[in-house]
């Protein structure tokens, strides 16, 4: 199984981002998928999280409102739509991912297998 996230860049505050993760090694593709993010000196803490089917999702009070975690099956695809970017945004974005449906409820990097290799967004002010 691999994860490869992608789609961060420079953006100004106030601005948007979609961040992609696509993943392969399974037909049937991953049931729990995840971002997470590292900001700098800093823990890499839970973003978001999306059920298989894409009709559950949960997302971290400090994202909500702002972010839109998404997947497209077909193409074993996950997005992160990110808008109103503020400073605060800035991380290292990784996505994750894990077989076991339970891990639904985990906001915990302990709680998933498989992660990509992160991809950097910055927010200037």
């Amino acid at each position: 199984v691999q994860l490869q996230a992608f789609g961060g860049g420079l953006v100004q505050a106030g601005g948007s981002l979609r961040l992609s993760c696509a993943h392969s090694g399974r037909a049937s593709g991953i049931p729990v998928m995840a971002w997470f993010r590292q900001a700098p000196g800093k823990e890499r803490d839970f973003v978001a999280t999306i059920n298989n089917s894409g009709r559950r999702t949960d997302y971290a009070d400090s994202v909500k409102g702002r972010f839109t975690i998404s997947r497209d099956n077909a193409k074993n695809t996950v997005y992160l739509q990110m808008n109103s970017l503020n400073a605060e945004d800035t991380a290292v974005y990784f996505c994750a991912g894990d077989f076991d449906p339970r891990r639904f409820n985990s906001r915990s990097v302990a709680g998933f297998t498989y992660w990509g290799q992160g991809t950097q967004v910055t927010v200037s002010s």
